[in-house]
C-alpha cells in the first residue's frame, strides 16, 4: 500500500470546499476516525493514521460494536492526516457533498499487517477492543470486531 494524495486532491476544488489540501505528513501517532457522513447516502468513513495518511474506507452499515458483527468496507483513496478533525458541510456539487460529523476518534494499536489482513486494537470512545480488515476481492474488506 503506497501512500498517496494524489487521487484525493484529483476530486476536489480547495476553492469550494473547506476539506484540508493537505500533504502527506508522518506524525509518529496511530490514531483512527470514524467520520458520519451524509452525502447521497449515509455512511461512515473509517480511517487508520498509517504512512504519513490516512487509510480509508467507507463502511455502509457503520463500524461494529459487537464481536462477530461482519461489516463491509470499501477502501477510498488515502486521506490527508489533517482530515482527522474535518467536521462541516461539502458544497452540494462537490464530491462527497453533504455533512460530515466525527462519530468515534482514539488511538490504535497495530497487532499486524499483511495485504490482505489488518488487526488492530481500537481505543476510542465508542469503539474499543480487537478488530480485523480483511480483504475478500479488490476494494471490498469487511471490519469486524473479534
Amino acid at each position: 500500500m503506497r501512500p498517496g494524495l494524489k487521487k484525493y486532491q484529483e476530486k476536489r476544488k480547495f476553492s469550494v470546499t473547506s476539506e484540508p489540501k493537505g500533504k502527506i505528513e508522518k506524525t509518529g501517532q496511530s490514531r483512527f476516525v470514524v467520520q458520519e457522513h451524509h452525502a447521497s447516502h449515509l455512511h461512515y468513513d473509517f480511517r487508520l493514521e498509517m504512512d504519513g495518511v490516512l487509510k480509508s474506507w467507507a463502511v455502509p452499515k457503520g463500524p461494529p460494536e459487537v464481536a462477530g458483527v461482519k461489516r463491509l468496507a470499501v477502501a477510498v483513496e488515502d486521506h490527508p492526516v489533517g482530515y482527522i478533525d474535518f467536521e462541516g458541510e461539502i458544497p452540494e456539487g462537490q464530491y462527497g457533498a453533504g455533512i460530515v460529523k466525527i462519530w468515534d476518534k482514539g488511538k490504535f494499536i497495530l497487532k499486524s499487517r499483511e495485504p490482505k489482513v489488518m488487526k488492530f486494537e481500537l481505543l476510542g470512545k465508542r469503539l474499543k477492543g480487537d478488530y480485523a480488515l480483511v480483504n475478500f476481492r479488490g476494494k471490498n474488506w469487511l471490519l469486524y470486531k473479534l
